[in-house]
């Protein structure tokens, strides 16, 4: 007894993270809660953002509540709107937050850095009497980069088979700018169609937006006897955050194979042999023609044997 399997069409892909920022969340001293939001990388010549949220979460009041950011390995980095924030007093209960911006000077060098924030308060015993303050440090990571990052993720069948149509996804992300005069164009192999464009235009793609599109490869209609390689190039052309002209590519390759038995088409189709059955036939079609197909076979062959057996002579 023979069994037949079917093969499943398996896509590799990779997840895009909706935001490239990490957080840190202190518990300090008489419930004070600190969460700092901020970017894991930041490009040359460009700003991060910084976000800081102080929660009282304690039964008692604080006063002269401080931050003070500094970072000696770059003495030109500039913090705005100023390099320290300054609160008198934040009650039981009680929240406040505030944005700082790092503009990284262009003759920075790329590598990993630590921003120092020194924090502080005093407690209010009781909402009447000081204590003396309370400090504690926080090194806030990130990295400095020369070139801003352009990413290109390409989904599509791990291996393709003859006769057939599969899809292929394009996705580009610019991490850290807005970029604009985007191109995308697919560069297929000369064996494949295409249904749908090979070059798209976005007048502007916005920072950590993802853009999407989707095509259908067609493959060739001959049969192959052996499995190959087929390269396809996706080339992303635009225009930078200060006006200069780059270009970013990716090649991505799939296995042209010799089509089996059975096999599933992405759109709902089965191909059996040579005989292919359209997703919109009906079930009745679809148990019918293998049945037929097999009934054909047998009436021919038993035919066929019938015609080269040779007659008896009689006496």
């Amino acid at each position: 007894m023979r069994f037949w399997f079917v093969p499943l069409l398996i896509g590799v892909f990779v997840l895009i993270p909706p935001i490239h920022a990490e957080t840190i969340t202190q518990n300090l001293d008489g419930g004070m809660d600190i969460q700092i939001t901020y970017p894991d990388e930041i490009v040359v010549g460009r700003e991060g953002v910084i976000s800081i949220l102080i929660k009282n979460n304690g039964w008692e009041n604080k006063e002269n509540i401080s931050f003070g950011f500094s970072l000696s390995a770059i003495p030109a980095l500039i913090i705005e709107p100023s390099d320290s924030i300054t609160l008198d007093k934040l009650a039981q209960g009680g929240s406040y937050g505030e944005n700082i911006s790092l503009q990284i000077p262009n003759d920075a060098s790329a590598g990993v850095y630590y921003l120092n924030l020194k924090y502080s308060h005093v407690l209010v015993a009781n909402n009447e009497t000081l204590q003396p303050p309370f400090f504690h440090d926080i090194a806030i990571p990130f990295s400095i980069k020369k070139d801003p990052s352009i990413t290109i993720y390409t989904k599509m069948p791990e291996s393709i088979f003859s006769n057939a149509e599969f899809p292929i996804e394009i996705e580009v992300l610019s991490k850290d700018i807005d970029i604009e005069n985007v191109r995308i164009k697919i560069i297929p192999p000369k064996d494949i169609e295409f249904r749908g464009e090979t070059l798209h235009s976005f007048s502007k793609i916005e920072k950590n937006t993802p853009v999407a599109i989707t095509s259908q490869i067609i493959t060739p209609v001959n049969e192959v006897n052996t499995e190959y390689k087929l390269p396809f190039q996706i080339i992303v052309t635009y225009t930078d955050d200060i006006g200069a002209d780059k270009e970013d590519s990716q090649t991505v390759s799939v296995v042209l194979r010799p089509r089996t038995f059975m096999e599933l088409t992405t759109d709902g189709g089965i191909w059996i042999g040579s005989f292919f059955i359209a997703p919109y036939v009906s079930l009745g079609t679809i148990i019918g023609i293998p049945a037929g197909v097999i009934i054909s076979v047998l009436v021919r062959k038993k035919q066929n044997s019938s015609k080269k057996r040779p007659k008896k002579k009689r006496l």
